[in-house]
């Protein structure tokens, strides 16, 4: 782990059981003034229905270019209902997308159906479809950095929108968008829409036929990364959804490249990649730092702890947590939150990954101990808020794995936890803390126990 400002090492001081549990009792639910602002907030920012939408002029813009973006991909047609067949509802969704700085970036409605009316074998079969993992993005900013090539990003407007259909699906015409004098008429799908269960099979079919069409290959245990070689030249691009990453040795490849997908799809370029998937991403010369750093402010505003202070350790050392340790129980929904947001940090903070994962086996019935542990967390957050993974490019691009394991560790069960970690060139890429499966005989049977669960996640 690197951060930008260094911090005086320190050690630091265990309190009592008594003490500990004390200070971090949860606070009580009721709402504070401030609390009854932010909520007041955020509903203006976000409507939850399409009455209280209509009354604000940017978010009746956001539904006129949703309503232009689907009859200008030729989704639907305008139809007679039929009498054999369901039509299924529709709905509005309304969300604010934020800059990395969480300043507002733009307001967003998406026509979605009401895909849970959907009968399978009838209205849908296949529904799968594979998203990249962290561990390949990360991968591919490693290679990036240590070959000092450039990571840019682009978004699919409306992806969903272009994924072929098969079945024949209708839908009811949208509120606020209903064709005067066919009030009674209805929508008959050529496309995907979003809500469909279908959708985001469609959608991946489409852009996996696009990229194979055009000389790429798919990676054997990533479908979601594809690579494409002319000669000496590569260019690589990992997709989440509706999110293209691409990054390659020659600009000219990438440009013609992002100028073909521009001419098929509906896309935004957005130039050098800075903010992704909550993900900080800062492209210096030496190298790539990737970090969290906004999303651990926000994380400390929520559970009040922006001015908590700071340990030097996520975790107690030796410290044994159980199921039933004898203190109070406390509200299963707050600490199932706090556990929930840690576990999302740990996508740039290894550091924090196995006191996360170790307090993640106590959501359904945890007690004052263990959200005295997980708020611990919280003020190691808050002293480490630059700490982030540092990617440069070195001499030594070596793929290197560790593994260990503790014997006996689960007070509970005594079953033993399994970490590793994976690096290539100067920073991690890959890592992991799990519980393993199996009560471990010896401590060599817990270690080839690690051992298996490295191959399982990483050779299969």
């Amino acid at each position: 782990m690197e951060r930008r400002s260094q911090q005086a090492p320190g050690s630091p001081r265990r309190p009592p059981p008594s003490e500990e549990i004390e200070e971090e009792t949860p606070p009580r639910r009721t709402k504070l003034l401030s609390d009854i602002y932010e909520t007041c907030n955020f509903i203006m920012l976000e409507p939850e229905n399409f009455e209280t939408a209509v009354k604000h002029k940017v978010w009746v813009q956001a539904m006129e270019e949703e309503i232009k973006m689907i009859e200008k991909n030729n989704t639907w047609e305008l139809t007679d209902r039929p009498k054999d067949k369901e039509v299924i509802g529709v709905k509005w969704i309304y969300k604010t997308k934020l800059n990395a700085d969480g300043s507002i970036q733009k307001h967003k409605a998406r026509l979605v159906a009401k895909g849970y009316s959907q009968l399978p074998g009838i209205d849908y079969t296949e529904t799968f479809a594979p998203v990249a993992r962290l561990d390949t993005i990360r991968a591919l900013i490693a290679i990036a950095a240590n070959k000092k090539w450039k990571i840019y990003q682009m978004d699919v407007k409306s992806a969903f929108l272009n994924g072929y259909i098969d079945e024949e699906i209708y839908v009811e015409q949208p509120q606020g968008f209903i064709a005067k004098g066919s009030e009674e008429k209805v929508l008959r799908l050529k496309k995907a829409l979003y809500g469909l269960k279908q959708a985001p099979r469609a959608w991946y079919s489409r852009i996996d036929k696009y990229f194979m069409d055009r000389g790429f290959r798919r990676s054997l245990s990533e479908p979601t990364l594809y690579i494409k070689s002319q000669g000496n030249d590569t260019l690589i691009v990992s997709l989440y959804v509706d999110d293209l990453i691409y990054t390659g040795n020659n600009e000219k490849m990438i440009q013609v490249f992002k100028e073909d997908m521009m001419k098929t799809f509906e896309m935004s370029d957005l130039g050098l990649m800075h903010f992704f998937l909550g993900i900080e991403i800062n492209q210096e010369k030496e190298g790539i730092f990737i970090c969290q750093r906004k999303y651990t402010e926000t994380l400390l505003k929520k559970f009040k702890m922006e001015s908590c202070k700071t340990v030097t350790t996520p975790l107690v050392t030796g410290e044994k947590y159980q199921k039933e340790d004898g203190s109070q129980k406390v509200d299963g929904s707050m600490y199932r939150s706090l556990i929930g947001s840690l576990l999302y940090l740990t996508a740039t903070r290894p550091d924090i990954m196995f006191a996360t994962c170790l307090l993640s086996r106590f959501m359904q019935s945890p007690s004052q101990v263990h959200y005295a542990a997980a708020k611990r967390i919280l003020r190691y957050l808050r002293g480490t808020k630059d700490f982030g993974i540092w990617y440069k490019s070195t001499n030594d691009a070596k793929l290197v794995g560790y593994t260990d394991s503790d014997w006996a560790g689960s007070v509970d069960d005594m079953k033993s936890t399994s970490g590793y970690t994976f690096s290539l060139g100067s920073g991690i890429f890959s890592w992991a803390s799990k519980k393993q499966a199996t009560v471990a005989q010896s401590s060599g049977s817990r270690i080839h126990c690690s051992c298996c669960n490295i191959k399982s996640s990483h050779l299969a």
